[in-house]
């Protein structure tokens, strides 16, 4: 995601407040829905590019680029010793149990540091082989399989981004020939290429593997960006080669006619999600000898959860996280490294360290979590019909209320302001909070989170929920970022829907 509606992830660490993106989207206008209500954005004159050029950045804006450079991918690599170094724990200890008598072997904490920090190293070449056929498949379906052509929203330097709206067949398909090929369904079934339990087995080695091919991609596309962008929204944001190689220099980068975001973000960031907890809940299974509740119905919810992102997954390309953040370090590195090391953290606690909570515990926790995934589709669902039929549809048996919204889209080509109208949708659940489906993709992280964690009561621990904070706290952030851009760009038409749906993300409470 995880992403406005989508996995939130999104492979993304969220920069600072004052690091805001000043993206403007550009829609056409729709006709007038039967229950709105007029209100004219007033002209602010305010930005409508994705460009940072003028932007002043902060010396504590510089700090963070800085501090999230370097640390994240270090961050990973201490993420995958934890829960696979062989020497911290045994079958059935909770996930950390095994640090102190590590670091005694170790000869202390720093040398244990020391170990946790370059535990990925550069990749072995199981991880290497392995990634290059993962991803040689996404590669082959990204072309082959067949869909209908979509797009995104126009920029101000008028690129309208195209893509194949291929994502369901997509994530089957893969699926079906990813447990085809191992051996997971047993001999005569499957064609046993690999074990199931891969994943896990080769994980750290995929974590070094892509933490040195996602820095030197980011590096690629900053010096494409510069001298042979793919749109023209590109180029320097003139605050530095370290800020620009965090931020990105192209908007929408292509290689060989490949959509770089929808590639890395979606079909290698989401489907190794998807795919590692198969090969976690296999793993397990393999070295316990049982099954463990837990992790099946982590993987379940986790999968079922993605399929729903694949489905709306011309959505999440019409995203914030899309039209807005450009590909950098920010965006690129953290589907290609963050993603896989932290999204599936929790499932992967729970392949050592089994939970000791009941069935029923366990399946609550599910079902929580699985309200949320539908929850979410169906406010993503309600928002994404109402685009489609120009806001002439009813909503939970009504007419869909909404606020008309004018603004200025500045038209880089002719330097003149152009008048355009959009739909602020005020109904269902978009009329209970202008963002629930983010409290939506909270149920879903905390519901695995607590899975991870062996249950409520957390005998593994609180290291589970680390995915569960950090969403938390991007989403939190990510409203702030999108409640600025909608303010600066609607004017008095988003005060006014502001008044109409007061609450930001829980009603009654934020």
């Amino acid at each position: 995601v995880l992403l406005g509606g989508g996995p939130a992830g999104s492979a993304r660490m969220a920069p600072k407040d004052s690091m805001k993106a000043r993206a403007r989207i550009s829609s056409p206008a729709p006709p007038k829905p039967q229950a709105s209500v007029k209100a004219e954005a007033k002209d602010s004159g305010a930005d409508t590019s994705t460009e940072w050029l003028g932007h002043a950045v902060t010396l504590v804006d510089m700090l963070g680029v800085v501090g999230l450079v370097t640390l994240c991918p270090l961050m990973c690599n201490v993420v995958a010793f934890l829960t696979n170094a062989p020497q911290l724990q045994r079958g059935g200890e909770a996930p950390l149990a095994g640090l102190p008598a590590a670091a005694e072997a170790a000869g202390g904490w720093l040398a244990l540091g020391k170990e946790a920090l370059l535990f990925p190293g550069t990749g072995t070449w199981e991880a290497t082989y392995f990634l290059l056929g993962f991803n040689a498949l996404a590669l082959l379906l990204f072309v082959l399989l067949p869909g209908e052509k979509k797009c995104g929203p126009v920029t101000s330097r008028g690129h309208t981004p195209e893509y194949t709206d291929n994502a369901v067949a997509h994530c089957f398909v893969f699926s079906a020939v990813f447990i085809l090929c191992s051996n997971g369904l047993g001999p005569g079934y499957s064609l046993g290429l690999f074990d199931l339990g891969v994943m896990y087995d080769a994980f750290p080695g995929m974590v070094g593997c892509l933490n040195i091919f996602g820095l030197l991609f980011c590096a690629f596309l900053y010096v494409k960006g510069l001298t042979y962008p793919s749109c023209p929204d590109s180029g320097s944001s003139g605050n530095g080669i370290l800020f620009d190689y965090y931020w990105g220099t192209d908007l929408y980068p292509r290689v060989f006619g490949i959509d770089v975001k929808q590639f890395v973000n979606c079909r290698f960031s989401m489907t190794f999600w998807q795919l590692a907890g198969v090969s976690f809940a296999y793993r397990s299974y393999t070295m316990h000898g049982a099954l463990d509740p837990a992790i099946v119905l982590c993987t379940l919810s986790q999968y079922l959860y993605l399929v729903k992102f694949y489905i709306w997954e011309i959505g999440y390309m019409r995203s914030i996280d899309i039209i807005v953040d450009r590909a950098g370090f920010y965006e690129t590195w953290g589907c290609l490294v963050w993603v896989p090391s932290v999204y599936t953290l929790h499932t992967r606690i729970l392949v050592r360290s089994p939970a000791t909570c009941s069935f029923a515990e366990s399946f609550i926790i599910f079902a929580i979590g699985l309200l949320g995934v539908g929850l979410n589709f169906w406010a993503d669902n309600q928002r994404q019909i109402f685009r489609e039929m120009k806001g002439k549809c009813k909503i939970w048996g009504r007419p869909a209320a909404s606020i008309e919204a004018k603004y200025n889209l500045l038209n880089e080509k002719t330097g003149k302001k152009e008048p355009r109208t959009t739909q602020l949708l005020a109904s269902g659940w978009w009329g209970v909070a202008r963002h629930s489906q983010y409290l939506f993709e909270l149920m879903a992280a905390w519901s695995w989170g607590f899975l991870g964690a062996g249950g409520f009561a957390c005998p593994n621990g609180v290291f589970p929920l680390f995915y569960a904070f950090y969403l938390t706290l991007l989403l939190v952030h990510r409203e702030r970022r999108d409640h600025d851009k909608c303010a600066a760009k609607y004017g008095k038409a988003w005060d006014k829907y502001c008044e109409l749906v007061p609450y930001r993300i829980l009603p009654l409470v934020y």
